[in-house]
């Protein structure tokens, strides 16, 4: 994988180098199988598990790039969006001479399915409320967490992904998780204990959760200007909930930063990239 500068105004867009530089846009429109990930596709062209990249992107300040792959699968690395917001405060940013645009919502935006919740209700950040419950030894987990004032890369971005023992073979069935290890997820069994210790921190369940809801929410196409609320929400929902603002236009529109009015957007300073094994 690379991160390479795009032109202003772009986004954020992955180009499949083997499958002759074949570009699929990261946003709502091509949004495709949503389960323990989330994915695109394009003209049958598929991009696998995106929520980790596209969260560091929105965290970090990144609006313009090209993710450039091998693959279908970006790698996992640690299960984490912190080895990608180094590498990209590695190279650092460089601001571009357009005007940084934001998703601005309107009026409350609600979906329920059964006791799972996702919402979206107007306010002049953006920051995330996100509730989870899982079987032990997680529980029941709850943060609060604004995301315009630069803690993302110590509160969120360190939040591994996670899974329980006991759901692994179904999971391989399926197809998925067929890189995953100890040292790209933190494994769980429902007797009780926790594998890959120690945690980062004493609710990073619930931290990866919003590091996903970022990432997911990311395609909008430009950073949310909202208050997100979550209860055992999932990339499902998370989806759902971006597809819905951009459906009806009296949910949203798009400004520019109130806050910051020299706010432009930025893109890599220089190419970076790494080698990795499939997640």
């Amino acid at each position: 994988m690379r991160i390479l500068p795009a032109q202003a105004g772009s986004g954020i867009q992955f180009r499949r180098t083997d499958l002759d530089d074949f570009m699929v846009e990261a946003n709502e429109r091509n949004i495709a199988k949503v389960s323990y990930a989330t994915s695109l596709m394009k003209k049958g062209v598929l991009i696998s598990t995106t929520e980790h990249l596209l969260s560091a992107c929105i965290g970090v300040g990144l609006d313009n790039a090209i993710i450039e792959l091998d693959n279908l699968e970006l790698p996992i690395l640690d299960g984490s969006a912190l080895p990608l917001v180094e590498m990209i405060t590695r190279v650092g940013l460089r601001r571009q001479r357009r005007r940084r645009s934001y998703l601005q919502v309107l009026q409350p935006v609600e979906i329920r399915e059964g006791d799972k919740f996702i919402a979206i209700y107007p306010a002049d950040g953006f920051s995330v409320s996100y509730r989870i419950d899982f079987p032990p030894p997680i529980g029941v987990q709850a943060i609060e967490v604004s995301l315009m004032d630069g803690q993302y890369a110590h509160e969120i971005a360190p939040a591994r992904t996670f899974g329980y023992v006991e759901d692994e073979k179904t999971l391989r069935d399926m197809g998925l998780i067929r890189g995953a290890s100890e040292e790209n997820a933190v494994i769980l069994s429902r007797a009780g204990t926790i594998r890959n210790p120690p945690l980062r921190f004493a609710d990073e369940f619930v931290r990866h959760k919003v590091l996903d809801l970022i990432g997911d929410l990311a395609l909008a196409g430009r950073p949310l200007l909202g208050r997100v609320v979550a209860d055992r929400a999932g990339h499902a929902m998370h989806t759902a909930l971006v597809q819905r603002l951009l459906r009806d236009p009296s949910t949203a529109r798009i400004t520019v930063s109130p806050a910051e009015p020299a706010d432009l957007e930025t893109v890599p300073a220089v190419e970076t990239g790494l080698a990795a094994g499939r997640s």
